[in-house]
């Protein structure tokens, strides 16, 4: 199971509670701008539309901004001109962390992307220097007290996910980025409770982080979140239970 995944879903609940972590509608906008662009402004056509509107609609963004945000990606109304990029580099302890960024202005993306990975005791890669460890998966974590592993197995296996891995936190299901709706409809239809649902990068190796090396990753990874231009970051790191509970108390 990824670290990422774990404390993401300690993240989520945290935030729900911090009213200064507030709504982040500028992004989930632009993710509808970007998705828009890249594939059309029908969601039932285009998936992953469908998804940065799930996410909209499940900050409570207006129904108004969303489609104010869908018509910028089709040129229906004026808006910035965004691109997309990947950065990717290392974090502490060799942590592979790969960063994408939606800009209006590549250079000084890049200048204040790298600025963050240093301080932090990184440093960016070149491309492909992480990236091919990197696979899109959808992405579904469930608390563990909530359901049993065996329950859950058989109701995501039977909508075609791929995996159910299980700590003492957490379960995680994953599937292929072509299933993640009929995955989501079967988990809510059993009524399970899904803290967090993503089509996310998932690493096929891992780097396991003691105490002060998860510290050090974990203010990596949420300032690089924090930054506005930053869409997703993700990360090959593992934090054990024991650890990730010292963190999250």
């Amino acid at each position: 199971m990824s670290g990422h995944s774990k404390w993401s879903t300690i993240k989520h609940k945290k935030a729900r509670l911090d009213a200064k972590r507030g709504k982040n509608w500028s992004k989930l906008a632009r993710a509808v701008t970007m998705a828009a662009k890249a594939g059309g402004g029908n969601p039932q056509d285009n998936p992953r539309l469908r998804l940065a509107i799930d996410k909209a609609k499940g900050d409570n963004m207006p129904k108004d901004t969303i489609e104010k945000a869908v018509k910028k990606g089709t040129g229906e109304i004026e808006g910035v001109e965004y691109e997309e990029i990947n950065y990717e580099g290392y974090g502490p302890a060799g942590v592979a962390i790969l960063c994408r960024v939606v800009t209006d202005n590549r250079n000084r993306t890049a200048a204040e992307i790298k600025k963050i990975f240093e301080r932090a005791g990184g440093n960016l890669g070149a491309s492909n220097c992480v990236a091919w460890m990197f696979s899109a998966k959808g992405v579904f974590t469930i608390p563990a007290g909530d359901v049993s592993e065996d329950r859950l197995m058989e109701t995501a296996l039977e909508a075609s996910a791929e995996d159910v891995t299980s700590s003492e936190l957490v379960h995680e299901v994953t599937c292929a980025p072509d299933q993640y709706e009929s995955v989501k409809a079967a988990l809510q239809q059993a009524d399970l409770p899904i803290d967090s649902a993503d089509v996310a990068n998932i690493a096929s190796t891992s780097v396991t982080c003691d105490l002060s090396t998860a510290k050090k990753v974990l203010h990596l990874i949420e300032t690089l979140e924090e930054h506005d231009d930053v869409e997703s970051v993700s990360s090959n790191f593992d934090i054990p239970d024991d650890v990730l509970k010292q963190l999250s108390s």
